[in-house]
């Protein structure tokens, strides 16, 4: 979480008309919940299960193309909207979105499942180029 933490742009995945979806958004991290910004229009809001919440994979990034170094950053959570009132003006005031329209609506995804992976220099791969950390080199 504290790569994740270190970006605030990222992508969530979900399910949409029983096909998957993938939308970038900026958020931030706090505690074992990502926080993200949309509008009360957006797919993923619409998807949004209101007791139960809906299960969601949101990914983040920081990588290098000219070194092919950097990291990677997947949470897999239960997403709820953030209906307290003075809970989500705090985060709409902490999370500035990139593009225009009324982001009104905040959701918060629950950290169940956190994975990712590093890409490092590994240069005793057979082709020299750098591999995967808990990778094998040629994923």
């Amino acid at each position: 979480m504290r790569l994740l933490g270190s970006v605030s742009l990222g992508r969530i995945v979900f399910t949409a008309r029983a096909l998957p979806a993938i939308r970038p958004v900026t958020h931030l991290v706090d505690g074992d919940y990502v926080i993200i910004r949309t509008d009360r229009n957006a797919a993923i809001t619409s998807e949004l299960r209101a007791n139960t919440g809906t299960v969601v994979a949101y990914e983040a990034d920081e990588i290098d193309t000219t070194e092919r170094l950097g990291w990677s950053v997947i949470v897999v959570g239960v997403a709820h909207r953030v209906i307290e009132p003075d809970e989500a003006a705090v985060y709409r005031r902490a999370l500035r979105p990139w593009v225009s329209g009324a982001k009104d609506q905040v959701i918060a995804i629950h950290a169940d499942m956190v994975t990712g992976f590093r890409l490092v220099a590994d240069r005793a791969a057979t082709d020299g180029r750098p591999g995967h950390a808990g990778w094998p080199a040629s994923t």
